[in-house]
């Protein structure tokens, strides 16, 4: 039964990592949501671009590992300006489906271009690291270092948005639209810092995730979807709720995996959310509309 207990609980602080970075993925496209009001369905083909970036930076062409992960930053975000630029800003007075249509179909040409420029092999870094052991529980070094760093990716987020004057911007833009260029401050302008840095947030979670799973032109479904309903769970555009709904999330999948199997952790953390919607469909702290 002790044993049993040491591995539950490694099983709840490894939940706990994987819930930072879940968080940290949630964080950009609620931020883009929430300022924008458009929801990047081609949000986790950015977070692909970054770690074949990284993985060519460094494997390819001799970079540091470090700054190849911070020219995988700056690319992502540069990426998301441009999607921002030449796909969503024509469409931000279409119908909200035909946004979706358009960013879906973002997703289909990434994915097509990274098979056809990239192949389809499976690509890694060739690192490992020593897992840490404290006691008889067992971590993964990689999740140790995704979990430190988005937290402090998350901090420096809020920190931008609360102390600084684009950050006042960019909240007071998500609260009334249309009053804010009554105040002197220009939308689009707005938007485009809004659509790096939510690629930037990316392009982080990119540099984590390269540390732990192998790279293709699908990576993005892996991460995709759970991502979206994560923030749909925690309220869209909610970047509070999507905190707690990652942190929840994570914890079904690795709890539920450690008693059954990873596949049946998705599968009632996916049962979870459908009854969330039942019971609240805004969201855990969204607002109804």
């Amino acid at each position: 039964m002790q044993i049993f207990d040491i591995f539950l609980l490694e099983s709840v602080l490894n939940g706990l990592l994987l819930g930072g970075l879940l968080a940290l993925l949630s964080l950009g496209l609620n931020l883009i949501f929430g300022v924008i009001d458009v929801v990047w369905i081609c949000y986790a083909e950015l977070i692909m671009i970054g770690m074949y970036a990284v993985y060519y930076l460094h494997v390819s062409f001799g970079w540091p590992l470090l700054a190849a992960m911070l020219a995988g930053v700056l690319i992502v975000a540069l990426s998301g300006m441009a999607l921002h630029q030449f796909v969503i800003r024509p469409v931000l007075a279409a119908e909200p489906i035909n946004q979706l249509l358009v960013t879906g179909g973002v997703l289909f040409f990434l994915q097509a271009a990274a098979t056809l420029a990239f192949g389809i092999e499976f690509k890694n870094l060739g690192i490992t690291f020593p897992p840490i052991v404290v006691g008889e529980i067992s971590f993964s070094m990689p999740r140790l270092i995704a979990f430190g760093v988005a937290l402090a990716g998350m901090l420096g987020m809020y920190l931008l948005l609360t102390r600084t004057y684009i950050g006042t911007a960019i909240r007071a833009i998500s609260q009334d639209r249309a009053i804010m260029p009554l105040m002197g401050v220009n939308p689009s302008r707005i938007y485009l810092v809004t659509s790096a840095l939510g690629g930037g947030l990316a392009g982080l979670g990119s540099c984590l995730l390269v540390l732990q799973y192998d790279i293709h032109p699908a990576i993005g479904l892996s991460f995709g979807p759970i991502t979206f309903l994560i923030c749909v769970l925690g309220g869209l555009g909610n970047m509070a709720g999507g905190f707690i709904a990652a942190f929840i999330f994570a914890q079904f999948i690795s709890v539920g995996g450690f008693f059954l199997a990873v596949e049946w952790g998705y599968v009632i953390a996916f049962l979870f959310f459908i009854g969330v919607m039942f019971w609240r469909p805004q969201g855990i702290l969204g607002s109804k509309q």
